[in-house]
């Protein structure tokens, strides 16, 4: 499985997954499966960081890394495929996972409802 975690998600992995759907977590934790973070998720963090909304200790890109995430870079081709999308969802980081997750084939692992409105296949966390 080739799944892409919403930015909730990598927080709450992140924090010892006790939020997550028992699935979500299994999920994540297969060897097998590949789980992306998207750079959209670190902007997003990083932003609201800086903003003092998030406070979340140490280098987000090492955990990442660390912790066996895929990095997964925003292309120009997400970028156009983003601006492209109908307008379920407003928020320009959430807009960005839809767009990778139809252009890499992933599945997005969330609890964010308003996904549900695009064609792509989804993992409750």
């Amino acid at each position: 499985m080739k799944l892409l975690v919403d930015t909730h998600v990598l927080l709450w992995w992140l924090g010892g997954a006790d939020e997550l759907a028992e699935s979500a977590a299994n999920a994540i934790a297969d060897p097998g499966n590949l789980v992306a973070v998207s750079a959209a998720s670190l902007w997003e963090i990083s932003i609201k960081r800086s903003l003092g909304k998030l406070r979340v200790e140490g280098e987000l890109h090492e955990a990442v890394v660390s912790g066996g995430f895929e990095p997964l870079p925003i292309s120009l081709e997400h970028a156009d495929a983003a601006g492209q999308l109908p307008p379920h969802h407003r928020d320009p980081f959430d807009r960005m996972l839809v767009a990778q997750a139809q252009s890499e084939g992933l599945t997005v692992v969330t609890r964010d409802l308003a996904f549900a409105d695009y064609e792509i296949p989804l993992l409750t966390a």
